[in-house]
Parts: structure tokens; C-alpha cells; sequence
């Protein structure tokens, strides 16, 4: 408890954890807003084909997510920097347990942000739809709660990823250069590669679990939500053991 404790009071005394933990929300709703802008005095029709208002609602994940990992890497990469991570082995020499806490404060906090991410997206995009003439949802609708808590943990197990980010970089422009690589470019180059390589990348895969209506050709919420925490496992593992071999 005092380990997590601990654990707590270095990551709210930082100044960014909590610029992070804004701009998540407030770049998922901004870039929801902008995506579901072009559909603002459209005449009132039959919806497109395959037309899911919930995962339309959450696009703004595609820069969340970013900053959601990089609020797990600074959880870490900021000791490295100061040299102050020698100090925390030397309090805590299990490096297991010193990792596990980290990952746990982390999560309960990515597990607040992104519920709020989540229900504010959620929000401000079916209110802009409302005014479209297209069907909105509601969170009593089928598959819409689930779909909501599938996002929430998605961005959860992001951040999570982040932690082991930083702790194989040991550098804070070293966890943005990986974030980057693998939560943007990859699935942007993912579909040269092959259609069965996007289904299977963890990241591309993961974002089943906010959609309600099947989405032609990806995986479904379970299984990719399977992926992508045995992705982030795999990571984690990586990176616990990476701190046991390495020298600090």
C-alpha cells in the first residue's frame, strides 16, 4: 500500500499527468466534433450503409490514444531523465512490485480518464447528430454500454502500454517515437502490407471494441480485445524484463 501510495504522489505531483489526462478529453471530443462535422446539414435520409453512431462518436481516439500512451511512458521516462530511478530501486529493489505499481496507478487513472473521455465523446457527437437526420444512439440502445466500456478499456490498455514503453526506451522522445510508429503509421501502412496483417495488428484490432455494427473484413469486439491485451502483455513482460537485466 505505501509502495502505491507512493507510486500515487509521483504521478499527480507532475505537472503533465494532468495536462495529459485534459487533452485526452479534449482532443477526443474536438476531433469527434471535426469528423462528424461534415455530416451537419445533410438532408435527412436513410443512413449509409453499416452506419455505427457510437464508434462515429469516438474517432477522436486516434489522438487520444497517443497522448493516453504518453501519459503511461511519463509515468516512467521522467526517472530515467533525473537519474531519480535509482533512487526508487534502491527503495524498492523487488523491481517487480516497483513496475506493478506503477502499472496500477496508472491504470486507475486511465481507467477515470478514459470514462470521461469516452461519455463526453460520446456525448457532444450524438448532439451534433441529432441534427442530421441520421439515427443516434442512446446508452440504453443495444451494444451501446458495452461498446462504451470497450473504449474505456481500450484506452486503458493503451496507457498501460505506454508504461512498458518507457521503461524498454528509458527516454520520453524514444516512447513517443514508438507510440507514433505503432499506434499511427503502422495502421496506416497496414492495409500495403495486407488486409489479414490489419486485423491482426493489436492496435487496429483493439478499436473493435468500441463498435456496435460489424465492420466488414475486422475482427469482432472479443477477439479484439483478446489481441490487444495479449499485445500489452506481451510488452509488459518485455519490459519487466528489461529492468531486471539492465543497469540504471
Amino acid at each position: 500500500m505505501n509502495l502505491l501510495r507512493s507510486e500515487w504522489t509521483k504521478l499527480r505531483s507532475v505537472r503533465s499527468t494532468w495536462i495529459a489526462a485534459v487533452s485526452v478529453v479534449l482532443s477526443s471530443a474536438v476531433l469527434g466534433v471535426v469528423g462528424a462535422s461534415d455530416l451537419l446539414g445533410s438532408p435527412p435520409g436513410e443512413p449509409p450503409a453499416g452506419w455505427d453512431p457510437t464508434a462515429t462518436s469516438l474517432k477522436g481516439f486516434l489522438l487520444a490514444q497517443l497522448i493516453i500512451g504518453m501519459l503511461g511512458a511519463l509515468s516512467v521516462t521522467p526517472e530515467y531523465d533525473t537519474g531519480m530511478i535509482g533512487t526508487s530501486l534502491a527503495a524498492v529493489p523487488a523491481r517487480s512490485r516497483l513496475l506493478g505499481a506503477k502499472m496500477a496507478v496508472v491504470a486507475a487513472v486511465a481507467l477515470v480518464t478514459g470514462l470521461v473521455t469516452t461519455l463526453v465523446s460520446f456525448t457532444v457527437v450524438q448532439l451534433m447528430l441529432a441534427g442530421t437526420g441520421l439515427p443516434v444512439a442512446g446508452l440504453g440502445d443495444p451494444g451501446v454500454a458495452g461498446a462504451l466500456a470497450g473504449g474505456v478499456l481500450y484506452l486503458t490498455l493503451i496507457a498501460l502500454a505506454g508504461v512498458a514503453v518507457g521503461v524498454l526506451t528509458r527516454s520520453t522522445t524514444g516512447s513517443l517515437g514508438v507510440l507514433v510508429g505503432a499506434l499511427l503509421l503502422m495502421p496506416a501502412f497496414a492495409p500495403a502490407i495486407g488486409e489479414w496483417f490489419t486485423r491482426i495488428w493489436p492496435f487496429t484490432a483493439g478499436q473493435a471494441a468500441y463498435t456496435v455494427v460489424p465492420v466488414e473484413g475486422a475482427v469482432t469486439p472479443g477477439v479484439g480485445l483478446t489481441v490487444l491485451i495479449a499485445a500489452v502483455a506481451c510488452v509488459a513482460v518485455a519490459g519487466h524484463a528489461a529492468l531486471r537485466a539492465r543497469d540504471v
